[in-house]
């Protein structure tokens, strides 16, 4: 069975989508099969994959692929059809084998009400009752169709219907911040959110009008796998000052908020097993990852990970190109360590 870890911050600008394509990528090329999914209306992920440069390139995907993208593939039950979901046909992600893209849609913001309706009145009216467990069966079929170890879920910020649905069904999340008091109220914001969460999602698996719709509602199991920190300066090898001191109120906001709530809630994983991952009270941080600076424009532009550009990518010579060289070096270093570290916590090593 595969593993679905939902990558949410209700906090934007922190890299969340770039994170979830070059931890896939690098997850697969470590053998692992990953399925990735745009669940962004913005669908920035499903930009970093497909050719998009033309004007109307999302309108042409979606014409030539009419079930391929999360939004369609959902509307059989959205839109109560007569016919069950369907595994969504994913994009091949040109460069990776094992890596695979279930397409974003603009328009899947238009479900967020309807799937909120069907959270809180599913017991009532029936016709609702195959939405709230609609995603979670869509990631299983589909995953299982392409024998994916992972599923890795890009989610918009915000806590609206949709990504309380998909964090609640999830098996594991991680939290993308950047070192801003931002990232450090929106620590304090999931330490109340999450809980409240849980708390719903273990009273609908219990209702009898979700737990025998067609696509059931899970009782949930989600843990914690931890923080990634990035978007920061280095000076001398380490984050400047400014930065340093918002690394210390992150520890704090989750020392003092995030993993209390997390306690009380049940879904941390077990002391040893963060310990194995290389984690610690003084250094919950899953990855460091300090600014790509001009690197990230060659990762879009190439739409490959900063760690597998290349020279040509870069368009660099000479000492431009060795120090650029050594920089893509220690991302590749970082990205490998933390998608071993997620293996560790998944329970997923060879």
């Amino acid at each position: 069975m595969s593993k679905v870890i939902a990558l949410f911050n209700n906090k934007g600008g922190v890299s969340k989508t770039t994170t979830c394509f070059n931890l896939a990528w690098m997850l697969a090329e470590r053998g692992k099969r990953v399925v990735m999914v745009d669940a962004d209306p913005q669908c920035n992920l499903t930009g970093m994959v497909l050719d998009l440069s033309e004007a109307d390139g999302l309108d042409s995907y979606y014409t030539e692929h009419p079930l391929g993208n999360l939004k369609e593939a959902l509307e059989p039950a959205f839109q109560s059809r007569p016919r069950p979901l369907q595994p969504v046909e994913c994009v091949s992600v040109e460069g990776q084998d094992g890596l695979y893209l279930v397409p974003g849609h603009v328009g899947l913001a238009e479900d967020e009400v309807s799937l909120g309706i069907a959270q809180q009145l599913s017991e009532s009216v029936q016709a609702l009752k195959n939405l709230p467990g609609s995603f979670r069966h869509l990631f299983n079929i589909t995953a299982e169709k392409y024998d994916a170890d992972f599923v890795l879920v890009d989610l918009s910020p915000g806590l609206g219907a949709i990504n309380q649905n998909l964090v609640s069904t999830a098996d594991y999340f991680l939290v993308p911040t950047s070192p801003d008091i931002f990232s450090v109220m929106a620590l304090d914001s999931l330490a109340r959110v999450i809980p409240r969460w849980i708390g719903w999602a273990q009273r609908a698996a219990q209702l009898d009008a979700l737990s025998t719709a067609d696509y059931p509602f899970p009782a949930p199991t989600l843990k914690f796998l931890g923080i990634i920190v990035q978007r920061y300066r280095l000076r001398s090898g380490a984050p400047t000052q400014g930065f340093d001191r918002y690394f210390q109120r992150l520890s704090g906001a989750y020392e003092n908020q995030l993993r209390p709530a997390m306690e009380r809630t049940g879904i941390l994983l077990p002391y040893e097993l963060y310990t194995q991952a290389g984690l610690s009270d003084d250094d919950p941080w899953l990855a460091a990852i300090p600014d790509f600076n001009t690197l990230i424009a060659n990762s879009q532009q190439a739409r490959k990970p900063v760690f597998a550009l290349t020279k040509q990518d870069t368009q660099q010579v000479g000492v431009v190109w060795e120090k650029t060289q050594e920089n893509i070096e220690k991302f590749r270093q970082t990205f490998d360590e933390l998608a071993r570290r997620i293996e560790i916590l998944s329970g997923t090593t060879a």
